[in-house]
């Protein structure tokens, strides 16, 4: 059985990782697998960028490659009356590769997409990729797949019997607006094929299954994998020490790929880090805040306790360094998925507190392996904090966040659950046919 994995970036975004992480499980697992991507960063000889072809690099692909992507954002920004304030939260599908000429389709049996916006992939080729004849299964990363222009709802259920009045549109949208037309034209798509979705947490399961765009396919849960070789528990005072935080000092650690995303709450860490200053006294002299991520140093002014901005990260291994010299992750995310970042904290036997959201609450066991704490409720969040650095019993935290990543997410048996489902659509077609 040959896989091929869809997704548009080969490092860039939670997406991305995950996307990799489920490569290297299904190939150490005996299945073939490789990724497409729309531009290949490295050496990996599982990877290949469309740029790339049987006869090398095409002279032009690279050019056209950038014009889907230019092309699907001007589209956006025209929606959105040059107002760029939901530029990143909408994909219209309109423009993409063919991907269905490309060598590395034509040979696979199994074709796996994963996240596929920003000019990879316009609905246009889902609909060739789906008439081909080969089993598709798509992994939801967000609600994009079954929704019609928007990856997360936020409290919108159009979604659910077809998108119209858009709250992301200038004035609302109307009936007829960009987010009812895509909404139908998915509908027509996947009428005329089959796709397995899988939802990375049980939250997104139910979310999809509401939808009307799933009605003829079929929908599983099965979580990202992480790789315990890279994400291990090693020696904090080492690991304070790699990043020049005195040893002595309690770290708070928040992770973001862009940490000025409003969705990922750092409004609400700001009010948490107040509230935590007043409440600890004099001791909270003796608690850092590390801040990883994008436009890290614009936002660790804002937080009442001492921060370190470590800015853009890339690389794994120093990645894992900065989790093991935590001794707390926050991720007070207002809406989100079941997040890389949790997992690698986790992995790293570092406990976690969040708001109860999205997917956060099937990895996080209240005072068990972390703290849940209600939904934007600054306070309870900074009790989370109180309770992980000062209250809990870390080397018991420590086991149970572990012993949750060994059984829960592991490379293996995460493999092992996709490749089920491979097996039964690949049973399945042949049977059809």
């Amino acid at each position: 059985m040959k896989v091929l994995i869809v997704n548009t970036y080969q490092k860039s975004g939670g997406a991305a990782v995950a996307a990799g992480r489920l490569l290297v499980a299904l190939n150490n697992s005996g299945v073939r697998t490789r990724m497409l991507v729309s531009e290949k960063t490295d050496e990996d000889i599982n990877v290949v960028g469309i740029d790339d072809s049987s006869n090398g690099r095409h002279p032009y692909r690279g050019w056209l490659r950038r014009w889907h992507f230019m092309h699907e954002r001007l589209a956006v920004l025209l929606r959105l009356h040059i107002n760029r304030d939901h530029l990143w939260e909408i994909d219209l599908g309109n423009s993409g590769t063919d991907i269905t000429r490309l060598p590395v389709f034509k040979e696979a049996d199994v074709i796996h997409l994963s996240w596929v916006n920003q000019g990879m992939l316009s609905l246009s080729v889902i609909r060739k990729i789906l008439s081909s004849g080969k089993p598709v299964v798509w992994t939801l990363h967000d609600l994009w797949p079954v929704s019609g222009i928007c990856h997360y709802a936020r409290g919108c259920n159009k979604f659910k019997n077809g998108c119209r009045h858009c709250p992301l549109l200038p004035g609302g949208g109307s009936d007829s607006d960009v987010s009812s037309r895509v909404w139908k034209k998915k509908q027509e798509i996947y009428s005329k094929g089959s796709i397995h979705f899988v939802a990375c947490s049980k939250w997104l399961e139910n979310q999809a299954k509401q939808s009307g765009l799933t009605a003829s396919g079929s929908i599983s849960s099965i979580p990202n994998p992480i790789d315990i070789n890279v994400f291990h528990s090693t020696d904090k005072a080492v690991a304070k020490a790699a990043l020049g935080i005195d040893e002595s000092k309690k770290v708070v650690l928040f992770v973001s790929q862009r940490v000025t995303d409003g969705r990922k709450g750092m409004e609400y860490l700001a009010t948490a880090t107040s509230m935590l200053k007043e409440s600890l006294g004099e001791v909270a002299e003796n608690v850092v805040v590390a801040i990883l991520g994008g436009h890290s140093d614009e936002v660790s002014e804002s937080l009442a306790l001492p921060s370190v901005a470590l800015g853009y990260v890339e690389d794994e291994e120093r990645i894992a360094t900065i989790y093991n010299a935590a001794d707390v992750f926050v991720l007070p995310s207002l809406e989100d998925n079941l997040p890389n970042t949790i997992m690698e904290a986790m992995a790293c036997g570092v406990p976690t507190v969040g708001f109860r959201v999205g997917g956060i609450p099937e990895m996080i066991d209240h005072m068990k392996n972390g703290y849940v704490a209600k939904t934007r409720d600054a306070a309870d969040l900074a009790a989370g904090l109180r309770w992980a650095l000062f209250e809990a019993d870390a080397a018991t935290v420590q086991a149970e966040a572990l012993r949750k990543v060994r059984i829960n997410y592991s490379q293996n048996r995460v493999a092992m659950k996709y490749i089920e489902i491979y097996n039964h659509e690949l049973a399945l077609r042949h049977y059809i046919t």
